[in-house]
């Protein structure tokens, strides 16, 4: 994902648990350096991003900037590691044949 998209994602996310005023701030901020020249080929996960927030100087400075982005970071980690067992599960059911495969096995044991 582009570090931008996902810097406006972040700041929704942190928008609607009403996260402090120091907190967006930090996420403008960081929005205004990836909308500049040259900065749009950066791809990262959301939580790459989110944990590229948490050692920010701002996020060592004030422990509740750094507390709400490690609550977003382990959301976004429960949600992912969620996603993968669903794929997990998916792909490990099996997968009925076709019946064309049932004849061509027809046919060979024939032969």
């Amino acid at each position: 994902m582009n570090v931008r998209d996902g810097l406006v994602q972040i700041r929704g996310q942190l928008a609607e648990r009403d996260a402090r005023t120091e907190t967006l701030d930090l996420v403008d901020e960081m929005i205004k350096r990836a909308s500049e020249p040259g900065a749009d080929r950066a791809q990262a996960s959301l939580v790459q991003i989110v944990g590229l927030l948490s050692r920010t100087p701002v996020a060592h400075k004030n422990i509740r900037v750094y507390d709400e982005l490690m609550e977003l970071q382990d959301d976004l980690q429960a949600a992912a590691q969620q996603r993968a067992t669903e794929v997990a599960a998916e792909q490990s059911r099996p997968i009925p044949k076709s019946r064309k495969y049932y004849r061509q096995r027809r046919e060979r044991e024939r032969n």
